[in-house]
């Protein structure tokens, strides 16, 4: 019969345990909408509900190696201060464009580092998978849905062409001769992969003791759910076209398939568990090792660690950032925008009176815009501008939220997206592009839009979201304000590569005067 092993409390963990517990809450204090704004995600979306179930998890995991960190000396160490420092102007960065992904990340990697800042590498290389356990917390993976939607189709559609089943696809949306299918974000399958991948490397440190095995494993939780996904979205649309659409279109559609989903997992752990590896027990001679090393733990003479100092430099660069951030709100430029479409933007592009189209892109709570169409003789261009300024987490330029046209949208369908190689002002700027239909899919008579975007922040001019928010952040740090917009250009796809050549024309004509009416925007109410 094997022992348990049952150590008294050890007073050298006693000092550094309380200056832990102040540093947590001092933490928490400044960073408590960081910490709510994750814990309302958890509320709100069923794809990270189990991040309440993250931290007692981490609690009971420390608890099962307290034995392993009794007889351990928590030492304070100064490169986990530096890396926290780090951390710290990682949220501060994240804070001032609104990426909510870097300041929860920050966030909890700050509470993650106040344990070797105060108790030392040796403890924390004793509860490292805990600490790294900790980071399941962060709401995080939507991100990851356009591609997983955009596997999901090619797949589905390849299936269905094996199966026999001809198929008409525009982008998401595809047509069988049984009706119309699209897949939407329910159908990514991200809430089956985090869900996978939160409880798989759970079951891998606790069923493996070796790190090979605990790398497969959590590689099969990763590759499984997306294949598992794959063939759910296949049955789904096979269920619906031998049923004559009267099986997995409606609320069964989801039944279907988070029981094919319970099944591909549970034979997944059932598999996994054949090759567990069970955990070494504690024999009465590793509890004479550990009582040994307590001895020498108190009979050798060390230098009395500094936890107080620690507390206070941790202390010091928790609450910077924060700080830092009032700071520079102050000088940010409160005064509304005043953006409206002028009537002529070169010589020969003047304010129709009519809309190239019933179209507006999705940008939610610009803090000024117009949505206008431009004509020559022989084209018409629309124009929309979002002027985004005071840009926080409910209004921002760059979200998931603002899209061309949302997934539902009862108008409008997104069927393409590329990007163009074009000059503007004189300087190379790749664009995005999109083909947008009106209607149904598969029907000839649908109008279509051709759609270029770019942004513009402070003056300069990008496609991608993630030089966006690095431009955004740059200006805010030298305190030249966040105020940035959207540049959106539409027009009638036509013949060809018709509505290209106008968009272009467009471009070349009206780049300068539309870069400066943002520019004059800006510095308008900077004067006022």
């Amino acid at each position: 019969m094997t022992p348990s092993v049952q150590l008294a409390p050890e007073r050298h963990w006693l000092r550094p345990g309380i200056v832990f517990l102040l540093l947590l809450g001092w933490t928490l204090f400044w960073f408590r909408d960081t910490a709510s704004a994750i814990v309302r995600i958890w509320l709100q979306s069923d794809t990270f509900t189990h991040g309440f179930l993250v931290v007692p998890i981490v609690l009971w995991l420390v608890w099962r190696k307290r034995a392993t960190l009794a007889p351990l000396q928590p030492r304070p160490n100064a490169w986990a201060v530096v890396l926290l420092a780090l951390v710290a102007f990682a949220w501060l960065l994240g804070d001032l464009v609104a990426v909510n992904a870097l300041t929860q990340l920050a966030f909890v990697a700050m509470l993650v580092l106040l344990v070797p800042a105060i108790f030392g590498l040796a403890v924390t290389q004793a509860i490292a998978f805990p600490l790294a356990f900790m980071f399941f917390a962060v709401p995080i993976g939507a991100f990851a849905m356009p591609q997983l939607m955009s596997w999901t189709a090619d797949f589905t559609i390849m299936a269905l062409r094996w199966s026999g089943i001809p198929v008409y696809r525009e982008g998401l949306q595809f047509v069988i001769p049984s009706g119309n299918w699209s897949v939407v974000e329910a159908c990514s399958g991200v809430r089956y992969l985090i869900a996978s991948v939160t409880v798989g490397t759970l079951f891998a440190y606790l069923n493996y003791q070796s790190t090979q095995r605990r790398v497969l494993f959590i590689l099969v939780a990763i590759i499984v759910p997306v294949i598992a996904n794959w063939l759910r979205a296949y049955m789904i649309v096979m269920l619906g076209h031998y049923s004559g659409n009267t099986l997995a279109t409606g609320v069964d559609h989801l039944i279907y398939g988070w029981l094919f989903f319970g099944v591909v997992i549970l034979l997944m752990f059932l598999i996994g568990a054949r090759w567990s590896e069970p955990e070494p027990s504690v024999s009465a001679a590793d509890i004479d090792s550990v009582t040994l090393q307590k001895s020498h733990l108190h009979q050798q003479p060390a230098a009395r660690p500094r936890f107080e100092l620690a507390a206070i430099l941790v202390a010091l660069l928790v609450a910077a950032p924060p700080l830092g951030r009032a700071a520079l709100d102050t000088a940010n430029n409160a005064a509304t925008p005043q953006l409206a479409a002028p009537t002529m933007l070169s010589p020969a592009w003047w304010l129709a009176p009519d809309p190239v189209a019933v179209f507006k892109p999705a940008f939610n709570n610009p803090s000024a815009e117009f949505n206008a169409s431009y004509a020559t003789a022989e084209s018409k261009v629309g124009l929309y501008l979002g002027y985004y300024r005071q840009q926080d987490y409910s209004r921002k330029l760059v979200s998931s939220q603002n899209v061309l046209v949302l997934f539902k949208d009862p108008l409008w369908a997104h069927v393409a997206s590329s990007t163009a190689d074009i000059s503007i002002n004189g300087a190379p700027v790749k664009l995005r592009t999109a083909e947008l239909r009106q209607s149904a899919a598969g029907m000839s008579d649908t109008m279509r839009l051709t759609v270029w975007q770019i942004y513009w922040v402070n003056g300069k001019l990008t496609s991608s979201d993630i030089l966006a928010k690095a431009y955004g952040a740059f200006y805010r740090l030298l305190g030249r304000g966040d105020d940035a917009a959207v540049i959106v250009l539409y027009t009638p796809k036509g013949a060809g590569d018709e509505g290209k050549v106008h968009l272009r024309a467009f471009l070349q004509d009206n780049a300068a005067a539309i870069t400066a009416l943002l520019a004059q925007t800006r510095q308008a109410t900077l004067t006022d």
